[in-house]
């Protein structure tokens, strides 16, 4: 028999501001989390978001009863990265959590630092 419900143990999620929300992207293995924090959900840019400091401070209440570390991130300069606008950037979006196309470049706000790491590794560059 196999145990479905998976404990965070601790697992280390980041809530980034970006503009006025505050967004995360984390991939819940239990689906009972991901269905209760599902109104906060955006299918689209595959993220959740919050809209102002009282969902952001009730999820986070909610996250951390269920196991999880939230780190607040108002600069998101460590966590961004570029590449050129033409070079192959699928594997770099994937744990991204924000980004913007320029006339050059693609800006990706990433969902921690290893990911940061890994995107360079795929041909991405600190953003300054």
């Amino acid at each position: 028999m196999s145990d479905t419900n998976i404990d965070a143990k601790g697992e280390k999620i980041n809530i980034f501001k970006i503009g006025s929300l505050w967004c995360f992207k984390y991939y819940f293995g239990d689906r009972e989390i991901f269905m209760d924090l599902s109104e906060y959900y955006n299918r689209d840019k595959y993220r959740f978001e919050l809209k102002n400091v009282g969902e952001r401070n009730k999820v986070m209440k909610y996250l951390e009863e269920k196991g999880f570390k939230t780190t607040l991130i108002e600069d998101t300069s460590e966590y961004t990265v570029k590449i050129d606008r033409f070079k192959k950037y699928a594997p770099i979006l994937k744990n991204s959590i924000d980004s913007t196309e320029k006339e050059k470049e693609r800006v990706f706000i990433m969902k921690d630092l290893a990911s940061v790491e890994e995107a360079i590794a795929k041909g991405a560059e600190k953003s300054a």
